[in-house]
């Protein structure tokens, strides 16, 4: 029953939030600014680069990270974070909402009247919070699924989603606008158009998933005058979608912070077109005068008697109500903005940003559903009356902190029960776009039931003509043994291997095409410190010296989406136990194998990798087309 069906992922919820706070504890007790800087969860020192009175008449601070501007860092949109000094780190502290981020600065919105004299002195820094505000509106969407489910006889989305209801689908393909799409994502396009509830696109790497997307969302606004949602998991593929959409000349608007910057993006922000709207003067005059209330009753601010304190106190009231006569112009303009737009893209939590917490849409898509929470996707699906699910189930799933929570059930998707629930809601996208056929069909024989097809363009190309699209290197018997680095495994000796053997490719390359436009690469390995050694190597090479903005290296995770011209991949285990840890993960594999367009090196050790059947039948695989090598061929580099 739908009750039951929430209530359990509530509690899955619960275990989850646990496990993710007492990590975060763990990481952050105890710990000096240096050491919490260098795990992205503080910038320290920080300069205060501008105040101005930002929504609900509270202070915005515009703060800049004046070192260390290299280091990645874990701040967003919407985060909760605290801005303190080192003089107390523990009293001199206040918390706030981070409004903007961009490059080294943020701005975020404080609930004071004016910045405490601390901030005045010694060194600040601003720490990451604990992410409570994400977990919050999860369990808040929940609630509400299960108050629905418990009153609402009649919500069909919530049946066909948690019961297995059968969606239905219209018969009619009026709709749909001409294009240049293949058949299956004609097919997927009807699909869209044509289902009263639920559709769902399963798109395989390179399969043109966005591009399918995007066509369907404009056959339904210009035939049904649709307002649609578009959300996904993450900021990145929310901007792809918002670039592309507006691209195609639709009324979009971004809510939320973009990770990109790109100028179509940036057009398309909310605060972007506020900024453009032509009562902004008005507002900006109500705040230059608020400002000035509160600037003459910070004159009061030492030694004075009750008439100056009542004074300060008629000034702030002052500067308030301009601040809630602000408000309400705002959301005046925000209300224009929402009502004229065709399409609102967000993250799952920023569907209930309050921007845009109490629209209602007809469609909801929702992108990349193979990495989403299940209990944040409920966030934008309570919104709508029907809704699409994006994404492929045999690439990376989401991330989760407890085991026992993924065990039970978090870790399945809802985009794979869906797909198993309602295959008739489902259409494959068969025709790839990217790969070389022979880097494609281990993948599509193992994930795909052999179902992909390479398009023409791509099933054959490769870096020169004799070159071999997919290698496999044998590093069983050279003693190249993995180590335990901290908790991550590592493989020095394969490492410098990989890197000799990529040399050797770049110089092949020179000799091929002295001037010719020289390919993308990529580096990968699941082991974060075997990335690190890669990167070092990388970095250090006199060939590789001139090439370091065509080479990524970094882990197969962050490359989820990407394509490269060449793909080398480190598996890095090696030990006499047959033991591979999370090479277990397939859908990691996949990933990893499905980056590469002309050509795919994969470098490991047959006798540990053989005990899983994967591995096995891929280096039979790669031996049946000649690319199988053992590691001593190359020695002599």
């Amino acid at each position: 029953m739908p009750k039951e069906y929430f209530k359990n992922l509530q509690d899955l919820l619960n275990i989850e939030r646990e496990e993710d706070l007492q990590s975060y504890l763990k990481l952050t007790e105890n710990t000096s600014a240096a050491d919490r800087r260098a795990l992205g969860l503080t910038w320290y020192p920080i300069a205060i680069r501008n105040t101005e009175i930002g929504r609900g008449d509270y202070l915005t601070v515009e703060l800049e990270r004046t070192t260390h501007q290299e280091f990645s860092h874990q701040f967003r949109f919407g985060s909760s974070a605290v801005l303190f000094s080192n003089h107390d780190a523990k009293i001199d502290r206040i918390e706030g909402v981070i409004t903007h981020l961009s490059g080294n600065k943020l701005k975020i919105n404080f609930r004071i009247d004016e910045m405490p004299d601390w901030a005045r002195d010694g060194k600040l820094g601003i720490d990451l919070l604990f992410d409570n505000n994400s977990y919050d509106e999860m369990q808040s969407a929940l609630k509400q699924a299960t108050n629905l489910a418990d009153h609402d006889t009649e919500n069909k989305l919530i049946k066909i989603l948690t019961k297995g209801d059968k969606p239905s689908f219209q018969n009619e393909e009026k709709f749909i606008l001409p294009n240049n799409l293949n058949a299956s994502q004609q097919l997927a396009v009807n699909k869209i158009i044509s289902a009263d509830h639920l559709a769902i696109v399963h798109g395989p790497p390179g399969t043109g998933k966005t591009t399918t997307l995007v066509q369907a969302i404009k056959s339904l606004v210009k035939h049904n005058n649709q307002k649609i949602l578009v959300v996904a998991p993450s900021n990145t593929a929310v901007d792809l979608l918002t670039e592309k959409l507006s691209k195609e000349g639709l009324n979009v608007i971004r809510v939320g912070n973009p990770a990109r910057v790109s100028e179509h993006l940036m057009a398309s922000t909310l605060d972007h077109k506020m900024a453009d709207h032509v009562e902004m003067k008005n507002i900006k005059a109500l705040k230059k005068q608020a400002n000035e209330y509160k600037n003459m009753a910070h004159k009061y601010k030492r030694s004075f008697g009750k008439a100056e304190r009542d004074q300060r106190k008629a000034l702030f009231n002052e500067a308030h109500k301009i601040g809630k006569e602000v408000e309400q112009i705002e959301q005046y303009i925000m209300d224009n903005l929402f009502t004229n737009s065709q399409i609102i893209t967000a993250t799952l939590v920023g569907a209930n940003h309050y921007t845009v917490k109490n629209l209602t849409y007809n469609t909801i898509i929702i992108d990349e559903a193979g990495q989403a929470l299940e209990p944040a996707c409920w966030i934008p699906i309570l919104k709508a009356q029907k809704v699409i699910l994006a994404g492929d189930h045999f690439q990376l799933s989401p991330t989760i902190k407890s085991n026992e929570a993924a065990r039970n059930g978090l870790s399945k998707t809802l985009l794979e029960k869906s797909v198993l629930l309602h295959p008739e809601a489902v259409v494959l996208l068969n025709e790839q776009y990217r790969m070389n056929e022979k880097i494609m069909k281990y993948s599509s024989k193992v994930f795909y039931e052999n179902q992909l097809n390479a398009h023409q363009s791509v099933a054959h190309h490769l870096l020169f003509p004799e070159d071999e699209a997919l290698t496999f290197i044998d590093t069983a018997g050279c003693s190249f043994d993995e180590k335990l680095d901290g908790t991550s495994t590592t493989n020095p000796e394969e490492a410098s291997f990989l890197i000799q053997h990529l040399v050797n490719l770049v110089e092949t390359l020179e000799e091929k095409k002295p001037n010719g436009s020289f390919p993308t690469f990529a580096v990968i390995s699941p082991y974060k410190q075997q990335v690190q050694i890669l990167k070092g190597l990388v970095k250090e090479n006199e060939v590789l010296a001139p090439y370091t903005d065509q080479i990524s290296v970094n882990t197969i995770d962050s490359f989820q989406g990407q394509e490269r011209d060449v793909v080398y991949i480190s598996l890095t285990r090696s030990n006499a136990e047959g033991s591979i840890g999370f090479l277990s993960d397939i859908r990691r594999m996949n990933v990893a194998m499905t980056r590469a367009r002309k050509k795919l090196v994969v470098i490991g050790d047959s006798s540990t990798l053989s005990k899983s059947s994967f591995y096995a039948n891929f280096i039979q695989y790669a031996e049946d087309l000649g690319g199988y090598h053992s590691a001593w061929a190359f020695m002599d580099f």
